[in-house]
């Protein structure tokens, strides 16, 4: 009665990814039954109670689990009234919460497992509006390869057109859509699995029947797909090289402009033709990709299907010591410019000693040609592979050499020139997995001949996969040159207050912006788009994955689907390369802030190739997202850094100092103690 009445105060817990905030009400008094009469008088409370709190940790999480499986039974978030007597919960009444607004749209689920690898943090508005062009052109592409009609496709629009969403400034996925556009081809079951295990979604979301495909249709046209797939796979080497020249040869002619000499016209014209390298020629990346996809994932079932090994992560180890990823070369790269610097009579000294500016400044002026040339030719190679690097905003070494002068006095300063990858690891790894899958199908000649074929294709466009990533990274770099020198070009014209100010419009509100003066206030939207974004720089960040009535991102109608789980002293996750190992954990969230790992075991949200280069200072590497196929797993596999990807509630059960076991095998995690 005192609530319902507004007269007493309550308690507020909030349950959210960062764990329970407790809003605990200073109580003064209290309703209770008359004493031998009909109804309830208002007493004040006990002094020792006042500050007391109505519900233990225990008891809140009882009621998340109620609130859960209501959600789930019902389909709509619940409005329960319940009690606690003698600690068992009762619950007295649900009923759907009211406001909710689904008029407003599709129930929609929302999960960054994975693409928060490419874009980490909160992304800006131009690279939002440019990345999800570039999803609706290529995957409108991918589908029209497996057989879809242009007319099926433009029927579908929406769904390409919005298989993201840029919530509180950071990018998710738009799992409806994605399993929307997976049911426009047949194999839906099968392809749907592989999905989920590429993109590391922890939990299948059920498509409604009436969007999925008929299966008298599915099982007509899926003679037709594997027709298409089967040529698909013939002709990819041959794709992957054309491919390869022509962005080389882009590339080349888009190097040697000065886009500074440029004009604001000039420059978006040089954009839009760029773009179509960008949109129309992506074919073998696509193509590549998806058969990563289906390779990998059955590779995996014949592991199980065949009982080659008791251990889980084996089709992990047999693509282990593939010798051929660029990924790795960054850091073979900078060791050997530190080993170089080392060796060259008063450079250490100089690169210790002196600032990056000053170091920069020296080397322009002729200091060291030698490692100034090592240097240039680095960056000429993975002058865009940064951390962010797919984010227009980031500033890349080619951009500004002093960062990457920081990350070599870095290794110089951590000797990290002495430490070798060891590439013993990752061969004994491979070695040992090939030789279970031996003994397993001894005699058994069909069946390995078809386990040898699928390893093999595996291991191809795995490797391919990683590989070509790195040429999306080129390919996003010029992209991000020819935007900066527009930002300096609207600047010199005064259309913006600052050149870096781009990055807080739209690509269609910057192309509007050069056209007009006049019919576009940019310095007031920019003012407004920055406190915006420093905002959700700020706010708590959403959950890993929820789900919406269309694309109110507003607190009220977001609504969590994760487990707020008390994991005590033990973490799972899915161990992607061998090896155990004792340390202290130190939980990094923007690897630019660090100085040093000293062997400690990186404990991080997620990884992206610019992290790269930070890996040979952990003894191991442990990541909350990602999954089998995620950047931190193929690259550790390569270097036999034991690792464990894909952890629920790492960040929230771990931090700096505290001293774990983890098992690069099994993937689970125990916390000996905390600091």
């Amino acid at each position: 009665e005192g609530l319902v009445s507004g007269e007493l105060d309550a308690d507020t817990y909030t349950v959210s990814s960062e764990g329970i905030k407790k809003e605990i009400a200073n109580k003064t008094h209290f309703f209770k039954q008359k004493n031998n009469a009909t109804g309830i008088e208002k007493s004040a409370l006990q002094a020792d109670k006042k500050n007391t709190e109505v519900l233990s940790s225990k008891q809140i999480r009882a009621i998340e689990t109620v609130l859960n499986t209501l959600n789930t039974h019902l389909g709509k978030p619940q409005d329960i009234e319940f009690a606690f007597s003698d600690k068992e919960l009762f619950m007295l009444q649900t009923r759907p919460i009211t406001a909710l607004g689904s008029e407003k749209g599709e129930y929609t689920l929302w999960d960054n497992s994975n693409i928060i690898e490419s874009y980490p943090g909160v992304t800006t508005p131009l690279t939002f509006s440019f990345i999800i062009k570039m999803y609706e052109a290529v995957y409108r592409q991918f589908v029209g390869l497996l057989g879809l009609k242009e007319a099926e496709i433009e029927q579908h629009k929406e769904i390409f057109a919005n298989t993201l969403g840029l919530v509180r400034g950071r990018v998710y996925y738009n799992l409806l859509n994605w399993y929307k556009m997976l049911a426009m081809v047949p194999g839906y079951s099968l392809n749907a699995e592989f999905m989920e295990n590429m993109m590391g979604v922890k939990e299948r979301f059920e498509l409604k029947e009436d969007f999925r495909m008929k299966k008298g249709l599915a099982r007509l046209r899926i003679f037709g797909m594997l027709f298409k797939m089967i040529n698909l796979q013939r002709k990819l080497p041959s794709e992957r090289r054309k491919f390869m020249a022509h962005l080389d040869s882009v590339m080349k002619e888009y190097n040697a402009i000065d886009f500074s000499k440029l004009s604001a016209k000039l420059l978006v014209e040089k954009y839009l033709n760029f773009e179509q390298t960008l949109l129309k020629k992506w074919k073998a990346p696509l193509i590549n990709d998806f058969f990563a996809m289906i390779w990998f994932g059955t590779l995996q079932k014949l592991t199980v299907k065949y009982k080659i090994s008791t251990n889980k992560n084996i089709h992990n180890d047999l693509l282990c010591g593939s010798q051929d990823i660029i990924s790795v070369q960054p850091i073979h790269r900078t060791m050997a410019i530190a080993s170089a610097i080392k060796k060259v009579e008063g450079a250490e000294i100089f690169f210790t000693k002196n600032d990056a500016h000053a170091i920069v400044e020296g080397l322009k002026s002729g200091k060291l040609p030698e490692i100034n040339q090592l240097i240039e030719n680095y960056i000429a190679d993975f002058g865009e592979r940064c951390i962010g690097e797919l984010k227009l905003e980031t500033i890349s070494y080619s951009q500004d050499r002093q960062i990457f002068i920081k990350l070599i006095q870095t290794y110089l300063k951590q000797n990290i020139t002495a430490k070798k990858i060891n590439k013993e690891v990752d061969s004994k790894l491979r070695n040992n997995a090939q030789q279970e899958v031996e003994l397993a199908l001894k005699g058994k000649l069909i069946k390995r001949k078809l386990f040898n074929y699928v390893l093999e294709k595996t291991r191809t466009h795995v490797s391919n996969r990683e590989n070509l990533r790195y040429e999306r990274t080129r390919g996003f770099g010029m992209v991000r040159k020819i935007f900066s020198a527009l930002g300096k070009k609207l600047a010199e014209e005064g259309k913006i207050m600052n050149a870096r100010d781009i990055f807080m419009l739209k690509k269609e509100e910057i192309f509007e912006l050069v056209k007009s003066e006049n019919k576009f206030d940019a310095e007031q939207l920019i003012s407004e788009r920055k406190a915006e974004f420093l905002a959700y720089e700020n706010a708590e960040i959403p959950a890993e994955r929820f789900y919406t009535y269309g694309n109110d991102f507003s607190d009220a109608y977001i609504f969590s689907q994760e487990k707020i789980e008390d994991y005590g002293n033990k973490l799972q996750g899915i161990g992607c390369c061998p090896g155990r190992v004792k340390a202290k954990v130190r939980v990094v969230k923007n690897p630019q802030e660090l100085d040093s790992l000293n062997g400690d075991i990186l404990v991080t949200s997620s990884t992206d190739p610019g992290w790269v280069t930070l890996f040979p200072t952990a003894s191991a590497i442990i990541v909350e997202r990602g999954s089998l196929l995620s950047h931190s797993a193929i690259v550790s596999r390569e270097m036999g850094i034991p690792c464990i990807v894909s952890v629920s509630g790492l960040l929230r059960s771990l931090s700096t100092g505290d001293e774990v076991v983890m098992d690069g095998s099994t993937g689970e995690i125990t916390i000996l103690e905390k600091e």
